[in-house]
């Protein structure tokens, strides 16, 4: 029963100086502030012991995407070293076919415990707000075809974005929830209204709140606002300094609050790599000074982003540098796990899975834990 010490220790919502953690078969025994209970097996000085990431909504990284099947595997891994821990592994859109297929490789993986799941971007998105996705392969969700994915996920698939104002979108709001599957609204044109209607059908998440919906206005609030007011929606948000000012996700986050806001990567095969040239499903992507966008446009392709550089970018928002650190830890850990249903995961408590991030003073991943074993 390994015995783990450290100068800090994200506990029951607060930073613990010191703190300890007590693993066995895979799970936390035991963990408390103050002196361990007996001599520690691993000792981290200087270091901050936080529950491992939970990114739900990552496309790639490392060089590979969750789009292939033979190197999912690979991308997984990429993050892990970052500090993820539990991986929502996300498909842009694609033909029926293609999506199809990448459905079944992806809750392969889920089944072997490299992924925890699948998040299905499209490909029910608005054609003027679609961002980095195939314009030529976006389309109306059908019954058939959601029976199809459902059935091709096997229990896999824990979340679909889609835009509410399509045709079809609210039979299949209520089928994907009737199913167990979390339903966010994102690459959206909806206004405030519709927004608001898709989460009555049971809509609980927001898809890089900002990013690919029409802006906040006064006198027409759109989507943001619907989701920001809506005490039951958790709002994604990509903190890399590149698709939300650092002060407006400091301004989400005093709006909802730590246990809304989950902060998540978008990163795309190109996150850990040199700048260059890369793809996003058919999407031929270019990465300069580590910023992607479709080639030859200024939109945006996801990000190259870690979350351990979003938790370090998140614990410098507020005053209070350890209040600041703990709710960073809720916003990549306990909140996306709450978000999707997740048991067992997001925070360092007797029972759960032993799945921890050791950071050092500069909040950097110095070791990864995952299911009692270090990685």
């Amino acid at each position: 029963m390994p015995l783990i010490r450290a100068d800090a220790v994200a506990l029951h919502g607060r930073i613990c100086r010191p703190g300890w953690i007590e693993v066995a078969d895979g799970r936390i025994r035991g963990c408390g502030d103050g002196a361990p209970p007996g001599p520690p097996d691993r000792e981290f000085s200087d270091c901050l012991v936080v529950p491992g990431f939970i990114d739900m909504h990552v496309h790639g990284g490392g060089g590979a995407s969750y789009l292939d099947a033979e190197h999912i595997a690979d991308a997984a891994a990429f993050h892990r070293r970052h500090g993820t821990t539990t991986t929502m592994a996300s498909l842009v859109t694609a033909s029926p076919e293609e999506l199809l297929a990448g459905v079944r490789a992806l809750a392969d993986a889920t089944r072997a415990g490299i992924v925890a799941g699948v998040h299905l971007e499209g490909p029910w998105l608005s054609a003027a707000r679609c961002g980095a996705h195939d314009a030529t392969q976006l389309r109306d969700p059908t019954a058939a075809e959601v029976d199809d994915v459902l059935a091709a996920g096997a229990g896999a698939i824990r979340m679909v974005t889609l835009a509410p104002e399509r045709r079809g979108s609210t039979e299949a709001i209520r089928r994907f929830a009737d199913a167990g599957v979390v339903v966010a609204v994102g690459h959206t044109a909806a206004d405030y209204e519709q927004t608001r209607q898709a989460i009555a059908l049971g809509a609980t998440v927001g898809t890089h709140l900002f990013n690919a919906m029409p802006s906040l206005h006064h006198r027409n609030p759109g989507p943001v606002l619907a989701l920001l007011e809506n005490p039951d929606v958790t709002v994604e948000v990509i903190a890399d300094g590149v698709h939300v000012h650092p002060a407006m996700v400091g301004a989400v986050i005093r709006a909802a609050g730590p246990d809304r806001v989950a902060l998540i990567t978008d990163a795309i095969a190109a996150a850990g790599c040199a700048d260059g040239t890369y793809r996003l499903g058919s999407v031929p992507v270019e990465v300069e000074a580590g910023v992607a966008r479709v080639s030859s446009t200024s939109t945006i392709a996801g990000s190259t982003a870690t979350m351990d550089r979003l938790f370090r970018a998140a614990a410098q928002l507020g005053p209070d540098p350890d209040a600041a650190l703990a709710a960073a830890v809720r916003m990549t850990s306990a909140t996306p796990a709450r978000a999707l249903g997740l048991h067992g995961v997001g925070a360092l408590r007797d029972g759960y899975a032993a799945d921890l991030v050791v950071l050092d003073r500069e909040l950097r991943v110095t070791a990864v834990m995952v299911g009692g074993d270090w990685r």
